[in-house]
């Protein structure tokens, strides 16, 4: 079982560190930062073996090169971004399988966010999917088209719904207010969206969600719901992925 330290940085980015206590292999997940990293890992006396990044941008990587340097760790990310991620020791792509120790996590591509993201899955209930998934939100289409972030977001659908789904922001608040507009009548979300104000009151993470709780909370993951689809103004028998489209342009513009 993966012991997972969630870090908070910046203004609402998490680095997750995910330790495997039998083997003793550690790996940082997004380190925007070095030095919250080396904090924990010098309290909880681990080494640094890895870095996995997700994407490209710069609240993901920033710490990668003080990491290495510091630790000897080796950055694994997706050979699609080896020109935008310096110094990649192991380049991976859809599909392919990394161990942490005796745990096994799967490479599954995510185009949308950016064209070359990456999520980290573990059968046994990790999901670190970056910013292609968040709690009742998904990313903005920077580089990737609707087409490939819905698709994206299929792969995660079909996952089990009680794995754990660990992204890179705290942007539950927000979300859950878009959400709202959308589907005011839904119990789940309702609910979710009381539970956390209550966490944010208390300046507690709402991270992790599950599959399962997306599927009931999440517009991104209901594009297909028959309220949201007259709250948005989409035909029923619209494609899916218009509907989708549609919900992440409104979003775009929600304040």
């Amino acid at each position: 079982m993966l012991e997972i330290i969630q870090i908070p940085v910046l203004s609402d980015n998490y680095i997750y560190l995910v330790h495997e206590p039998v083997s003793g292999k550690t790996a940082a997940i997004d380190p925007a930062e070095a030095g919250p990293v080396m904090e924990v890992l010098q309290k909880k006396g681990w080494q640094l073996d890895y870095i996995y990044n997700t994407h490209h941008h710069a609240d993901h990587v920033g710490g990668n090169r003080q990491l290495k340097l510091k630790t000897g760790c080796q950055i694994i990310a997706a050979r699609a971004d080896q020109h935008r991620i310096p110094d990649i020791d192991i380049q991976v792509k859809h599909g392919d399988r990394i161990k942490l120790g005796e745990e096994c996590l799967e490479i599954i591509a995510t185009p949308g966010h950016t064209l070359g993201h990456i999520v980290y899955y573990c059968a046994n209930s990790p999901l670190f999917c970056g910013d292609t998934l968040f709690s009742m939100g998904c990313g903005r289409l920077f580089e990737g088209s609707a087409q490939q972030m819905w698709e994206s977001l299929q792969q995660l659908k079909a996952l089990p719904t009680a794995i754990k789904i660990y992204c890179a922001h705290e942007y539950t608040q927000a979300n859950g207010r878009f959400a709202l507009t959308l589907e005011a009548e839904n119990l789940d979300l309702q609910a979710r969206i009381k539970e956390v104000e209550l966490l944010r009151r208390q300046n507690r993470a709402t991270i992790p969600s599950t599959i399962g709780l997306e599927l009931k909370t999440n517009p991104f993951f209901r594009e297909n719901s028959p309220s949201i689809r007259h709250a948005i103004a989409v035909n029923t028998d619209a494609p899916a992925v218009t509907a989708f489209a549609c919900i992440r342009q409104m979003k775009d513009k929600f304040h």
